[in-house]
């Protein structure tokens, strides 16, 4: 009798599952659908998982990757997915964007699916609005202009810049964009943390971050073992190391958990960005040796690469918008294009 009912038990949980499945998949499409709401063409994928593996596959930083290629062509630059456990509407349009970012605050505001929240943290200055944000914006702007303004801020980047140069010495090729990020990691932990390179901890750090920013942009699954279980481990190690150091800086407006995510977000807002944007700019120069005398090539560098492979914006109401055309030839690198 007892093995009956845990059967029992066990089958109906089970379609309990699979019924929950089938609703977080199907049902938002369904009621946007019954208010006569008509969503973008697009694809939800499978249940559950979605579209999340396509688009999480990697592809050159310089290009928009198969999965953006594959949705563009097939459904226009926007279109409905399924991404991180979430019904999402993907925006390729540079208009559409712009517009967006725009209207932060008012038509739109920063939501990362639940699964990126659960590993950045509620106080992370990524995905805090409202007083939050800036408050811990301001911590942040105030934090900068100090480091800035102290002596040996330059003096300090310089070192570690000819570090990165002497360690080259004997190599007969390098990986820019991983020497890149070494830069500008110790650059942030130095000014953070106040660690230098050559500190065990530094290393340390540095490996904790990379298992982290590999459960960033995993499968959303906490499953012991998986990228991203370890990820959400690591935020601990970091919340630790940061009470630890973050005593040398006087930031106390700010709770103690706040000033643990700011730790954080520092190399996660400029290990990615800055360092791709300077191996872009290497590799597109690179190709135009006689745009090394201009100073607006860095523009189309952005145009061209893709420094933040995504952000998530949540709408506050129902929002339309056109579809205009992009630039002429856009996927040609033209160096003269920013010419005032």
């Amino acid at each position: 009798m007892a093995g009956s009912t845990f059967w029992l038990v066990l089958l109906i949980g089970f379609f309990g599952f699979l019924l929950g499945l089938i609703l977080n998949h199907f049902l938002p499409l369904t009621l946007l659908r019954l208010n006569g709401t008509a969503p973008p063409r697009g694809s939800f994928g499978w249940p559950l998982l979605g579209e999340t593996l396509s688009f999480l596959k990697p592809h050159p930083s310089n290009s928009l990757g198969a999965f953006l290629k594959h949705h563009c062509s097939r459904y226009g630059k926007v279109f409905k997915s399924h991404l991180f456990l979430s019904p999402t509407i993907v925006s390729c349009d540079q208009e559409l964007n712009y517009f967006i970012l725009q209207n932060e605050g008012k038509l739109f505001e920063c939501s990362y699916p639940k699964p990126i929240l659960g590993i950045l943290g509620k106080s992370s200055m990524l995905v805090a609005v409202g007083d939050t944000h800036k408050r811990l914006r301001n911590v942040a702007v105030s934090l900068v202009t100090i480091t800035k303004t102290k002596p040996e801020f330059l003096s300090d980047i310089e070192a570690t810049a000819i570090g990165i140069l002497h360690s080259w010495k004997d190599k007969s090729q390098v990986i820019f964009c991983e020497e890149a990020r070494k830069f500008t990691f110790n650059v942030i932990v130095k000014q953070v943390l106040g660690l230098t390179p050559d500190e065990p901890q530094t290393t340390q750090i540095l490996e904790d971050f990379l298992t982290f920013m590999r459960g960033l942009i995993s499968l959303p699954l906490y499953i012991p073992g998986t990228p991203y279980a370890r990820a959400v481990k690591k935020e601990d190690i970091f919340n630790c190391e940061s009470n630890h150091r973050g005593k040398k800086k006087k930031c106390r407006s700010t709770k103690r958990n706040e000033k643990a995510s700011f730790v954080l977000d520092s190399p996660l807002g400029g290990y990615e960005t800055t360092s791709l944007l300077m191996a872009m700019v290497v590799f597109f120069l690179a190709q135009s040796p006689s745009a090394l005398q201009r100073l607006k090539v860095i523009n189309e560098a952005l145009r061209c690469g893709n420094v933040v492979k995504f952000v998530h914006r949540k709408a506050l109401k129902d929002v339309k918008f056109r579809d205009p055309s992009l630039h002429a030839s856009a996927l040609e690198f033209d160096h003269w294009r920013w010419k005032v």
